[in-house]
């Protein structure tokens, strides 16, 4: 109980001083993760946590994930993706696919004593965009707004794609492990559980959706129960899956996807109770990565797994990105190509990834990596925001006045 506490008085000590603090970027997770580092480390920390119950914990670490995929689903403008649905198909269809190739042949090159099926988990883990310990960039005006716009819409929709592949990825991996060579039906069982999770998630999406909509045209319903009818969505969609042997997360992010266009005609802080249910949930987990990172450091760690690091945080999506939008109009290609943050996707896909290959090499090392790759995005990214954010406020001066 006591860690409780103080997890709630460093959140309430950051929403006190937030506005002061936004000046140096310090995002809510950048506060709580400085937090939980300087809490749970030295020889005798104030704070140490025990992580003993493996099944509690990975469950809780997938209830997170759900409620996030969730959100980020439901907050995807619908409007931006349509003006900019080229820039995004490249992006997700293209980009996306070769920045997972990249980091995989990247980790090859870096780590070629590990299996390939690891390597194949650990590039999901490294890949999902965060924009939250970022959260400024997407909010400064100085930067030109379509690119805020593209970065929303990719960072919401980006995660989701990759759980699927992550799954069949752990799968494989966990099929190797064991010593199978059945790696047919281990991806079958991927297959299946997706196919599970694609169908009670359109179920429960479609269904709640019209409900919803149905119920506040009609004046049936009060803006706190559309609020708590909202919150029921991803819960029922992740219960109801699990139930039928699919994964609760894919299919909270699918009911999200689903339920989206009919939270265009409900109230419009009708997602807002879950998504300051998801904020204050990823702010407690960005506080227990503190003790992750606490433990990785003090073992310390290879000089290679800081050159992937910053590799996969840097080129390896990058030149992906550069490539993907040859052709487009988009003349900010680098700024979206650098400005892909990792976060609390990543970190949640790493725990998931140690937990379900624990006892094997592969756990613990998708885990260091994953420690290392975050927190090389959160000092380069976070570093990097405020200057580009004067870079295109002095472009907009220099720029000549449109002629009349």
């Amino acid at each position: 109980m006591l860690a409780v506490t103080v997890i709630a008085a460093v959140l309430l000590a950051w929403c006190v001083l937030s506005h002061r603090l936004a000046r140096w970027s310090i995002t809510a997770p950048i506060a709580m993760l400085g937090a939980g580092i300087a809490l749970t480390s030295g020889s005798d920390p104030a704070l140490v946590f025990d992580f003993g119950d493996m099944a509690g914990f990975e469950h809780a670490v997938e209830v997170v994930l759900a409620l996030l995929l969730f959100v980020d689903a439901t907050e995807v403008p619908s409007g931006a993706i349509r003006r900019e649905r080229r820039v995004v198909a490249r992006l997700l269809g293209g980009a996306l696919p070769l920045t997972l190739a990249a980091a995989f042949l990247t980790a090859l090159a870096f780590f070629p004593d590990r299996p390939g099926w690891v390597l194949a988990v650990l590039a999901t883990v490294v890949v999902p965009l965060d924009l939250a310990p970022t959260a400024a960039v997407v909010r400064d005006h100085r930067i030109p707004a379509r690119l805020r716009e593209v970065l929303n819409v990719e960072g919401g929709l980006n995660d989701g794609i990759v759980s699927p592949v992550f799954l069949l990825c752990v799968a494989a991996a966990a099929e190797a492990h064991t010593g199978g060579d059945d790696y047919a039906e281990a991806v079958l069982d991927a297959v299946g559980a997706a196919a599970w999770a694609l169908g009670a998630g359109s179920l429960v999406g479609y269904g709640a959706g019209w409900l919803l909509r149905t119920s506040w045209a009609k004046g049936w319903a009060q803006p706190a129960a559309m609020r708590l009818g909202v919150l029921s969505v991803p819960v029922a969609a992740y219960t109801l899956s699990s139930a039928l042997g699919g994964n609760g997360f894919v299919a909270s992010f699918v009911a999200g996807v689903c339920i989206a266009p009919a939270m265009r005609h409900m109230p419009e802080n009708a997602v807002e109770m879950t998504d300051d249910l998801v904020t204050l949930l990823t702010l407690a987990l960005w506080f227990l990565f503190g003790q992750i990172v606490t433990d990785e450091f003090w073992d310390g760690f290879h000089l290679s797994v800081v050159l992937y690091a910053l590799l996969a945080v840097s080129l390896v999506r990058i030149v992906p990105v550069m490539l993907a939008l040859i052709g487009t109009d988009l003349t900010d290609r680098l700024f979206l190509g650098w400005m892909g943050p990792r976060g609390v996707t990543s970190v949640v896909f790493g725990l998931l990834a140690a937990l379900e290959l624990r006892g094997a090499s592969g756990g613990d090392f998708i885990s260091r990596v994953m420690v290392i790759t975050v927190m090389v995005s959160i000092v380069v990214h976070g570093l990097s925001g405020e200057p580009l954010a004067r870079r295109y406020a002095r472009n907009r001066r220099a720029a000549p006045a449109p002629t009349p």
